[in-house]
Formats: structure tokens, sequence, C-alpha cells
């Protein structure tokens, strides 16, 4: 019997993961590196869908001491990435919360100590090893670049495909955009997105949010509401000005949550899917 791969990948959710990266890897703050690694490991904690950095204790100018007790009890996130699926942990679950066994870590260096920020696995395969939480510091690197979010997940990967299929986007029967020129962003794991060129989207009924997101692959987006019939519908589309390079071929173009929307693809509906933003 055949394995259906994204079964295998999704089936090992519960399980602690890890790959190594061949990348030069650095955390700084405040103008200072912390840490800098070539030999890291990509790491997911069990439930986790978005993963973090091992680095090597003897690669972290810091050091490692045992945390202080949490201030309060760090909140869990469950979502379903697919319908019927495991429940999750999305990105706005803290680092703090735990889902294997280990050490909680702070990181000191001089005078300056970051509460929390460190977790020492008790994994036999990650011994020696220290998990960093990504928002304790400024900036990351990869190579000499700077990376933003969380590590990208060599697993997954992006593929933009233009699509001439006459594409329908409402919301309470209210057309929000209509287009042959779309743009189809597949993304490993999630549901494919559609990106309508901003001449093709009524945006006379969009106005801009302040809400704003960083996506590790695409990069910083920006996101608007929809006001249909004197309701607002909060920020039900986004979009990426300044693209990193995952997301060159949506510049200028604009994609809505499918699961908050109606589609239709030449005149057949699309039956809204389920995901972290359901």
């Amino acid at each position: 019997m055949g394995t259906r791969m994204s079964a295998l990948i999704m089936g090992a959710l519960p399980d602690l993961r890890f790959e190594p990266s061949p990348k030069r890897i650095r955390a700084v703050l405040g103008g200072d590196t912390w840490a800098d690694t070539v030999a890291g490991m990509v790491v997911w904690e069990p439930r986790r869908i978005v993963p973090g950095y091992a680095i090597p204790e003897a690669d972290l100018d810091a050091e490692p001491i045992p945390a202080g007790p949490a201030s309060a009890e760090a909140e869990e996130h469950p979502v379903q990435v697919h319908a019927g699926g495991p429940p999750v942990l999305d990105p706005r679950t803290p680092f703090s919360v735990r889902t294997t066994q280990g050490e909680p870590l702070s990181l000191r260096r001089g005078s300056v100590v970051l509460d929390g920020a460190g977790f020492r696995p008790a994994d036999p395969d990650l011994a020696g090893y220290v998990i960093l939480d990504w928002s304790a510091f400024d900036q990351w690197f990869e190579e000499d670049d700077e990376v933003f979010a969380h590590p990208r997940d060599p697993f997954k990967r992006i593929d933009v495909r233009s699509s001439s299929r006459h594409v329908v986007i409402s919301v309470d029967g209210v057309v929000l955009a209509e287009t042959t020129r779309a743009r189809l962003l597949f993304e490993t794991h999630l549901p494919t997105r559609t990106y309508v060129p901003r001449s093709d989207v009524r945006l006379q009924l969009l106005e801009p949010s302040e809400t704003r997101s960083w996506c590790a692959y695409k990069g910083h987006a920006r996101y608007w509401s929809a006001r249909i019939g004197g309701e607002l519908h909060r920020n039900l589309a986004w979009s990426y000005e300044d693209p990193l390079s995952d997301g060159v071929e949506v510049k200028d173009h604009i994609t809505f949550f499918d699961e908050k929307v109606d589609v239709t693809v030449d005149s057949t509906p699309v039956p809204r899917p389920v995901s972290p933003w359901s």
C-alpha cells in the first residue's frame, strides 16, 4: 500500500522532530551576537507546526542558567490544520509552553539576562543543544541574510502559478474581486491562496487595517477589512507590498481568506477550507 507524504509528515506532529541545518545561523540582540553556529538544528516540539532553532551550547556567547518560575500560566492556541486533523499549536502559542521534557533556561551575558529564552530538551538526539526563543532576539541571520518570523521549514515550499480560470470572490452576495488573471500560491500544508491583481479588486469596498504580520517566506503583510452593508468584516484580505523572494510573483496582488469569503471558480462554488484561520 502506498504512503501519502502529507499524511506521513502530519502523522509525526505529536513527536519531537529535528533536522540538521547546513546554514550558518546567528542570533543578535542590541547589535551583539549571542549565538553563531554552523551546526544548528531545526526543531519542532510536539504539536508545534512552526519550528525553532536549537544551537550547540558551545556556540552560545551566553551562559545558560536555570530559569526562574514563570510569572503566569502560558496560554496554548490549539488549531486544526486540516478538517478532522489533530489539534496543533499555532505561532501565537508562546515559547514558554512546553510539550516535551527538558529544562527551561535563561541566558546570561554580562549584566543582561534573557529570562526563559532557552530550553534544553531531554532527548539524547539533541544532547548539548539549547532551543532559543526567536522573539527574545532583535535579528536572526541565515548566512548573511536576515530572516524573519521563524526558521524556514526545510520540508515546506511555495509555488506560484498563473491561472486564466474565472474566479469570483464575494461576501454576503457582494462581489469583492473577479478575475481571469489570478496567481495561485501553493504552500505546503496550507490552503491554496488566490492572488488577484489590484485592478480586478473592488478596492472601494476595502478599508486599510492596522493589522500587520510576518511570513518567513513571503515577508511583511498588510491587511484590509471589507465594509458590506454597514458591517465591517475585519482583516479579510492581505497583500505583500515589498515581498521576500518567495512572494515576488504576488507583489501588487491582493488575496482573501477563503475561510471567510465565498469563492467560485469557473462558476463552481469552492468549499471553505478548514485551517488555523477558519
